[in-house]
């Protein structure tokens, strides 16, 4: 169904070269980034009062190609045995059988080589989740990943301090990081909701000719200035259901980063209050195609959740303080739901003020 060599080839062929950068800066960058990756880690344990249950060395530094090739791996350990198994419960329904065929595993793998391509401009840093297992056959638990030519040109265009900026960059996804390898139950729960997702697809002609229409309409509604985006046109009732939990999950982890990011940053970077201005400005910047492709892909989605996540985060602190405010990684019972994310009142009330419960016969 994805041919992931095409996928890797159509996004290298595609993607745009970074900034022009003399070796000397380019090496430079590239160890920076990976000692204040370091730093970030005890500046990040020390505001949040997490800790990780495995060792946390500097994060790995890559350029573009770099960036492409490890999400089409990641996409490859998630994708491939869910495809499998759609693939060997279905082989008798003819008709999804011959769209299948139709649509062919090189033109999905250069579908998704072209998505892969955009974002690879843009992504500054990621924590990866999903690796290939390693010579032993154990699957590590996550790897962080920053994008060096993407950290230096926006620190380029935003004219700030690329030493703050790093750092600051840094404090962000070390604390998506810490999240995931001080609660180890979270990755497991991150990837059953996906399971769950991709196994809830309608793959009969129907449905799938039913999903091009809405994926038409999100288009022309875009271009017309609407709302829509590509993800919306393309679930199920089912999986509209389960993408609310991913984003109730993804929406308090971006947000969190948002927050210890800033909340850290005066101490550590003194130019903190200007890099976020100038950053919010950037992401608020686009040019009109660029802005509808962003909109397409879900991506205003995701700007979305580093606000509302950010807001909920600031408020159960303001509210509780940070110890009570971590219990929402304790399991999957206490992360919040999109409802109480957006009243962050009713997951405190929920998890940490819950209602006793009397003995049977008593009132």
């Amino acid at each position: 169904m994805i041919d992931w060599d095409v996928a890797v080839n159509t996004g290298v062929r595609l993607v745009r070269p970074g900034p022009q950068v003399e070796l000397s800066e380019a090496r430079e960058a590239v160890t920076q980034l990976r000692e204040l990756s370091v730093t970030a880690q005890r500046h990040v344990r020390e505001f949040t009062g997490m800790n990780s249950l495995e060792p946390a060395g500097p994060a790995v530094v890559v350029d573009r190609p770099g960036w492409i090739k490890a999400n089409v791996d990641g996409f490859r350990v998630v994708l491939e045995p869910i495809i499998d198994r759609l693939a060997s419960g279905r082989t008798s329904d003819s008709t999804a059988a011959a769209i299948t065929s139709a649509v062919g595993s090189r033109v999905t793998g250069a579908q998704l080589g072209a998505v892969l391509a955009y974002l690879a401009g843009r992504v500054l840093g990621q924590y990866e989740l999903f690796l290939p297992p390693d010579p032993q056959g154990n699957a590590p638990t996550g790897r962080l990943t920053l994008v060096a030519p993407n950290i230096v040109q926006a620190e380029r265009e935003l004219d700030v301090d690329p030493h703050d900026f790093r750092l600051w960059v840094c404090l962000h996804e070390e604390t998506h990081r810490t999240q995931f390898t001080s609660s180890p139950w979270l990755r497991d729960y991150v990837q059953e909701q996906m399971r769950e997702f991709l196994l809830a697809s309608e793959l009969d002609a129907g449905a799938f000719i039913d999903r091009l229409r809405a994926a038409g309409e999100a288009v022309a509604d875009v271009v017309r200035g609407g709302e829509a985006n590509l993800i919306d046109a393309f679930q199920t009732p089912q999986q509209s259901e389960i993408l609310d939990r991913v984003t109730a999950v993804m929406t308090l982890a971006e947000g969190h980063g948002d927050y210890v990011m800033d909340a850290v940053g005066p101490g550590v970077v003194p130019t903190v209050a200007e890099i976020r201005r100038r950053f919010q400005r950037r992401r608020e910047g686009a040019n009109r195609l660029d802005r509808v492709i962003r909109q397409l892909l879900g991506l205003d989605l995701k700007m979305k959740q580093y606000e509302e996540g950010a807001a909920f985060v600031r408020t159960v602190i303001a509210e509780v303080g940070m110890a009570d405010f971590n219990r929402v990684w304790e399991s999957q019972e206490s992360l919040p739901t999109m409802d109480e994310i957006r009243s962050p009142e009713k997951w405190i009330e929920r998890v940490l003020r819950p209602t006793p419960q009397l003995p049977a016969g008593e009132e």
